[in-house]
């Protein structure tokens, strides 16, 4: 075990202060305080014993060779000088703690499949999971509880007490959708909505990671001409738990004097952690960073700007930031994608644009989405919403639930070989040409449906 001392910043992984240690990156180890490295080719989260039987046989001892990263957070280390055998192309990211529940082997994942099509693409994804497990080994333990519309129906609450403990205790949790025209009075006590919100507050998820990325195969499906999209690999980060939809809101008056009001508010320390997070992941990628806000109009957009440049100047400056208003950006999502790699911005701003950068890979259905907080577990689903037009009919897009379960994979249980196995079977249905009719678009006799589009993964990561 790690004595309690102040823990300098060793490539690839961070104590948890309970034995076990959090990988990131594509080559991963565990230290103790015998000097000792465990190295093993993928990431993994594991004991810190050296006489842990669960790692023998596939765990390697070497001795320490300056294991102690020499940069900043998010640096890559490229020299054998800095790294253990094997240890080549690490990052060092700052600590994000694994649930208490969590266990590489046996992992409580709770589902929330919510309303509309959520309770048929979460399924799908439900199977793809179990393949991962039986084909790696693992143990899942798969629950399901409510929220939204269902659970306002059932408990008259969109975000039922046994939710938020069930989500508490596990490993972490995939969302299907949340709302529809049954629950959309405006004048309603409350609204699936709430329960949406409810639980990025309570598990304190402030960082919403959207990634855009285009399958070339697909180019023909973007609205766009391809020339334009081809290329495209955004990754969003969205601040989620701030801003304008959690400020004060009310209302007052009546008639022609009736007021509404809802307040945007951020603090710099909001501010200070997404763009931290956001950096981190550009040096991890082409290290490239912009920041999206209404500084021009906007007093919380000018507090954004100035802190956001402060942690930039201070703490990232071998990371190329760039500042582009909101409707700036709006247009040139539409004329030079491609141009984009890592993006930051507050909540509604977020919401917006990545709604529509959504539709440059030409359906919400290939998109998926994390949201994730300092510690404990992942809120992970896609971002489309409930589609109640097409509810039961068995025609929704899985796809981006299942892109959303390996992301699961990869930033809450650690497990990044089996994250890749999941994203390349998806990969390999799309190249085989199988399409969902949001997908088909001209002929839809040759659409397939979500059940047979979630058959045709599990029978490619079964190959």
């Amino acid at each position: 075990m790690h004595a309690e001392r102040p823990h300098p910043r060793w490539c690839g992984c961070v104590p948890d202060g309970s034995g076990k240690v959090w990988f990131r990156e594509q080559e991963a180890f565990t230290r103790d305080d015998t000097s000792q490295v465990w190295v093993r080719d993928r990431p993994r989260v594991g004991t810190t014993s050296a006489a842990s039987d669960a790692l023998q046989g596939s765990w390697t001892v070497v001795p320490v060779v300056m294991i102690e990263c020499p940069g900043p957070w998010g640096k890559r280390c490229d020299s054998a000088k800095f790294c253990a055998p094997k240890m080549m192309r690490l990052s060092c990211f700052p600590p994000r703690q694994p649930s208490p529940a969590l266990d590489l082997m046996n992992s409580s994942i709770v589902l929330l499949p919510g309303d509309g099509i959520g309770p048929e693409i979460v399924e799908q994804a439900r199977l793809v999971l179990a393949k991962v497990a039986e084909r790696f080994g693992h143990t899942f333990q798969f629950s399901s509880h409510q929220i939204g519309g269902i659970a306002i129906d059932e408990t008259g609450d969109p975000l039922p007490q046994a939710t938020i403990d069930a989500c508490r205790e596990s490993a972490a949790i995939l969302l299907g959708a949340v709302g529809g025209p049954k629950w959309d009075d405006p004048s309603a006590k409350t609204r699936p909505e709430a329960g949406l919100l409810k639980i990025r507050k309570e598990l304190g998820l402030f960082a919403n990671l959207r990634p855009i990325k285009l399958f070339d195969e697909l180019a023909e499906a973007s609205p766009l001409r391809a020339d334009i999209v081809k290329g495209t690999d955004i990754l969003f980060f969205r601040e989620l738990t701030g801003g304008i939809y959690f400020g004060e809101s009310g209302t007052s008056g009546s008639g022609d004097d009736e007021t509404a009001f809802q307040s945007m508010t951020y603090s710099a320390g909001e501010v200070k952690r997404i763009v931290r997070m956001a950096a981190q992941a550009a040096r991890g990628r082409s290290n490239r960073l912009t920041s999206v806000d209404k500084a021009n109009v906007l007093e919380p957009s000018r507090l954004w700007r100035r802190v956001a440049a402060e942690v930039m100047a201070n703490e990232f400056p071998d990371v190329q930031y760039d500042v582009v208003l909101v409707d700036s950006m709006a247009m040139h999502l539409i004329n030079r994608p491609s141009e984009f790699d890592v993006v930051v911005t507050g909540n509604m701003f977020g919401d917006i644009l990545t709604d529509e950068a959504s539709m440059l890979p030409g359906s919400l259905g290939m998109l998926p989405s994390a949201s994730l907080g300092d510690s404990g577990p992942g809120l992970y689903e896609p971002i489309h919403g409930s589609a109640p037009d097409i509810a039961g009919k068995g025609i929704a897009n899985p796809l981006a639930t299942i892109l959303a379960a390996a992301m699961m994979l990869r930033h809450s249980l650690g497990l990044t070989e089996e994250a890749e196995a999941i994203e390349a079977a998806v990969a390999a249905v799309i190249t085989d040409g199988l399409r969902t009719p949001d997908l088909a678009r001209g002929d839809q006799s040759k659409s397939v449906s979500t059940e047979e589009m979630g058959a045709a993964v599990v029978a490619k990561l079964t190959a």
